[in-house]
């Protein structure tokens, strides 16, 4: 009976102190998405940049190869 009665107030003691555990911190103010957002935008750019010098590039090689078939 003792250790019965021994492990429920050892339970209790342990409930609350789970209980009274401090919830994460948040952020004071949301400039991490804004950053996020910009990095997003940047990189998209970049590579937009990136597809438009590969297709130049195609476009280069492909008229290069019409004026071979030429001579």
């Amino acid at each position: 009976m003792n250790k019965i009665l021994a492990s429920l107030i050892a339970g209790l003691f342990a409930a609350g102190a789970f209980a009274q555990a401090a919830a994460p911190a948040t952020p004071a103010t949301p400039a991490a998405p804004a950053k996020v957002e910009a990095k997003a935008e940047a990189k998209a750019e970049k590579k937009a940049e990136v597809k438009k010098k590969v297709a130049a590039k195609k476009a280069e090689k492909a008229a290069e190869k019409k004026e071979a078939t030429k001579k």
